[in-house]
């Protein structure tokens, strides 16, 4: 049984940082694009951050870029995200998401097999 267990989140001020990370089991996820959603209060999930297996290439979402980084530790089974210069608009629940379709689009939740249950980030003074 595949499972993703997000954790790392919490309460932070506005330019503050936080790195979150997901555990992955069941599965080797060496060969699994791996990627960050976030959904807020009221509004839609949205893609955040992606790492492809294959290439180790990596998507952003424009609100983010130059802020966070993904990255994975293929040993441990993890990927993290480093998240830094933090914004009272990044409050959100962030999921970690897996699939090892060659045929994935990173950027859309739909395409996604696997989710974790998701960690809250908060962003206030």
């Amino acid at each position: 049984q595949v499972q993703l267990v997000e954790s790392g989140g919490g309460l932070v001020q506005p330019g503050d940082s936080l790195r979150l990370s997901c555990v992955g089991s069941g599965r080797t996820f060496s060969r699994y694009t791996m990627g960050w959603f976030r959904q807020a209060p009221g509004k839609e999930r949205e893609f955040v951050a992606a790492i492809r297996w294959n290439s180790d290439s990596t998507d952003y979402a424009d609100s983010v870029k130059g802020r966070f980084t993904i990255s994975r530790d293929i040993p441990k089974n993890t990927v993290y995200l480093q998240m830094n210069s933090l914004k009272p608009e990044d409050t959100a629940v962030y999921y970690c998401a897996a699939d090892a379709s060659t045929r994935l689009t990173p950027t859309r939740a739909g395409g996604y097999n696997y989710w974790g249950r998701g960690t809250q980030v908060t962003v206030s003074s």
